[in-house]
């Protein structure tokens, strides 16, 4: 990394650890990162990446029996800034792929499941969605889910809508969140995506990850064998564990657009000339960059916390819900001052700001907008609920 590690957080991870850091940073500065933007303008999806990330084992490091070393929770969380420091919709893929399809058969799946599954997954023999937003129920999921499952002997038939499904336009298979029509509670279902009634459709006009392939999705009388059904998703609150596993890497994600603008910002800095000399000799350049490396550095610090606590099994949902917040807020603010250093320039896409000027808009509201997250913290700090 460069200055923007500048406590140095990175050095609490192991030797071997750090290694797998170095050459994952490797392989996205030499194959992700001068692709990015034109896919990114194209609104499409460098899929060629796919099987490379996985071979790097990056699908892998959060299950232990398919890890290729034991890691942290930091690790991974410098994997996810790594990641959305190049490109924030290749991070979104992975955190689908490994965080959301994942943790959802490894937090919901039976062993047998988890056995079966997870390690399609991690080869990226499979690719995932995770279809839990819906078009009228999004924050509101827990009580305002409409999809509905209805149990027809050693299967189930699913009906309904979802929407802002990542990579649902591609998926082989896609977590699905349904009500069970016999005792109002939220099941999960992993339905192929060939199966009939099943249809993705494309969101277009999109302004932030714009590579990431945002879907529609409609199910008519789909049926889903039982096999299927997650075993041990049985209410919201078994989705909420998977919710709880994947919004601490958001988070992570968060420094990294932050970091990869601020590191577009310094480049620039020390190559823009005006006034007889590069901008970064002025007062009010240095200003803009000092107040985004306080941001990245705070933010650092928050989420390593975090992602201890996760390793030491005292993460809870508020601490989770704070680091979102709070990084995501400050990412905001960064990506900004970054964008404005480069005056003009920071609209057009070759000078590697203006995407991540955009992208974060998005990471700034899913995985629980700023309003939700503030709400659980909220209820953490008072004792007192006020969602409604």
């Amino acid at each position: 990394m460069t200055t923007s590690d500048f406590f140095g957080y990175q050095n609490i991870l192991t030797d071997q650890e750090q290694k797998a850091l170095a050459e994952l940073r490797a392989y996205l500065d030499a194959e992700v990162h001068p692709i990015a933007n034109g896919y990114w303008e194209r609104a499409d999806f460098p899929t060629q990446v796919i099987k490379p990330l996985a071979d790097l084992g990056v699908y892998s490091y959060a299950w232990p029996e398919l890890a290729p070393f034991e890691n942290s929770a930091v690790f991974r969380g410098f994997v996810a800034l790594e990641l959305a420091r190049v490109d924030a919709s290749v991070s979104t893929f992975v955190g689908v792929q490994t965080g959301l399809v994942g943790g959802s058969i490894a937090v919901c799946g039976s062993p047998e499941q988890r056995a079966e599954w997870l390690p399609k997954f991690a080869s990226g023999e499979l690719t995932g969605a995770f279809g839990l937003t819906e078009p009228l129920s999004g924050s509101d999921a827990a009580r305002g889910l409409r999809t509905t499952a209805t149990r027809n002997g050693d299967s189930w038939v699913l009906n309904g809508a979802k929407r802002w499904i990542g990579n649902g336009t591609f998926s082989d298979i896609t977590i699905i969140w349904a009500r069970d029509t016999a005792d109002d509670q939220v099941k999960g279902f992993m339905v192929r995506t060939d199966t009939p009634g099943y249809t993705a459709t494309k969101i277009e006009g999109k302004i932030s990850l714009r590579s990431v392939q945002n879907a529609d999705i409609t199910l008519e009388n789909v049926l889903v064998p039982e096999s299927m059904r997650l075993q041990n998703a049985n209410s919201f609150k078994d989705t909420a564990k998977v919710l709880r596993l994947t919004r601490a890497e958001v988070s992570w994600a968060a420094v990294g657009i932050a970091v990869g603008a601020y590191d577009a910002a310094v480049a620039y800095a020390g190559t823009r000339m005006q006034f007889g000399k590069a901008i970064g000799g002025h007062q009010l350049v240095q200003d803009l960059l000092v107040k985004s490396l306080g941001n990245i550095t705070a933010s650092l610090g928050m989420v390593v916390r975090v992602s201890q606590m996760l390793d030491e099994g005292t993460q809870r949902d508020e601490h989770s819900a704070l680091a979102k917040a709070y990084t995501t807020s400050r990412m905001r603010e960064t990506v900004a001052w970054c964008r404005e250093l480069f005056g003009g320039n920071g609209i057009v896409l070759e000078y590697n700001v203006a995407r991540h000027f955009s992208d974060a808009e998005a990471i700034y509201s899913y995985e629980g907008t700023q309003e939700m997250n503030t709400l659980i913290v909220g209820r953490a700090i008072t004792g007192e609920a006020a969602f409604i």
